[in-house]
């Protein structure tokens, strides 16, 4: 069963805009997110993910949209990570694209926090 709330019903604009759209699938939360993730939209980015406070939050990130993310995406993912895991939850990224995947695996960040190919099979992990 899918439940959808949406954050932004806007795709990324040219001027670098971020647009995460939530929704529920299953019981896990699933941020779409497209656009640029820096250091001027980091913090949409954040809100949704503040969003998804429940106990032992379970959450998938689609990444497969996003066109640049700097230092602010990854603070913002290791931070993620952390609060999710203290609270007996789980994160998984679906779908980096390869300019993203490059800065996770650069920091170390494809080491704690699980990146999947698809959004479904991040869903089926």
């Amino acid at each position: 069963m899918t439940e959808g709330r949406e954050l932004d019903t806007g795709r990324a604009a040219p001027d670098g805009r971020l647009s995460v759209v939530a929704t529920v699938t299953d019981g896990t939360h699933v941020l779409t997110v497209t656009g640029e993730i820096d250091h001027h939209t980091g913090d949409q980015l954040r809100r949704a993910l503040d969003g998804t406070g429940t106990a032992r939050p379970r959450i998938v990130i689609d990444m497969s949209r996003v066109t640049f993310m700097d230092s602010t995406g990854v603070n913002i993912l290791i931070a993620a990570y952390q609060a999710v895991t203290g609270a007996d939850g789980w994160i998984r990224l679906a779908g980096p694209t390869d300019s993203v995947l490059y800065v996770l695996h650069i920091v170390g960040v494809d080491d704690i926090i699980e990146c999947h190919p698809t959004l479904n099979e991040a869903l089926a992990a």
